[in-house]
């Protein structure tokens, strides 16, 4: 179990993030200032970290200079309210290895997290989901009926990907609207109706079950 280090200091968005990404198989720690994230990150005992820009104690930038000052290996998405030209180049030009700005969708960040994770030497596993004659190839972002590709929308595969990574599993409306849109998406929205309406046009009707009371599975 890859173990991921989250420095963050909005307690709603890093306990967005943490439970996200503890639904998908890792062990997210999350700290609230750069100080504390910079010691941590140097402990030796993670495989990433997601680290937020504008943290009190110390600002990300600089944290992401001490770690490479350290010659620390590890692999760092940095997260960010800013919107920049000039903070993409700082970050990237610092040693990251990714750039989010936010509001962002949770689908894409775990992405990021599994191929930086990847590029580093971790095993990621399923990275073929199926469900009958339904296949995704999340390595190259590909969906299969039988033989044929598929052409899924970035929206389309991430809400199929999230249904399939947990096969049999009940979830709500709520949850995939989180996983898939992102924390700043509207509760009261019907989005999600209608995207599962798309996967059952282009992956077969039966895929998706409407689950009374609760939301969708994919059996």
């Amino acid at each position: 179990m890859s173990r991921i280090l989250v420095v963050e200091d909005e307690e709603r968005i890093a306990s967005f993030i943490a439970k996200g990404l503890r639904a998908e198989g890792f062990a997210p720690t999350v700290v609230a200032d750069g100080v504390t994230g910079l010691d941590y990150a140097l402990s030796g005992e993670f495989d990433l970290i997601v680290l937020d820009i504008g943290l009190p104690g110390m600002d990300g930038f600089t944290v992401l200079e001490r770690l490479r000052e350290e010659k620390s290996p590890l692999p760092v998405i940095v997260l960010t309210a800013r919107d920049s030209v000039t903070d993409t180049v700082a970050a990237l030009e610092g040693g990251a290895a990714d750039y989010m700005s936010k509001p962002f969708r949770f689908a894409e960040l775990v992405a990021r997290v599994r191929l930086r994770l990847r590029t580093t030497g971790e095993t990621i596993v399923n990275e073929d989901l199926a469900a009958g004659s339904v296949r995704l190839d999340v390595r190259s972002r590909r969906a299969y009926v039988g033989d044929r590709e598929v052409d899924l929308s970035a929206r389309e595969f991430a809400l199929a990907e999230v249904l399939l990574r947990h096969r049999g599993q009940a979830l709500s409306r709520e949850q995939l609207l989180s996983h898939v849109w992102g924390y700043d998406f509207d509760p009261g929205s019907n989005v999600v109706d209608v995207y599962v309406g798309y996967l059952r046009k282009k992956l077969g009707a039966g895929l998706v079950t409407t689950v009374r009371g609760i939301g969708y599975r994919v059996e």
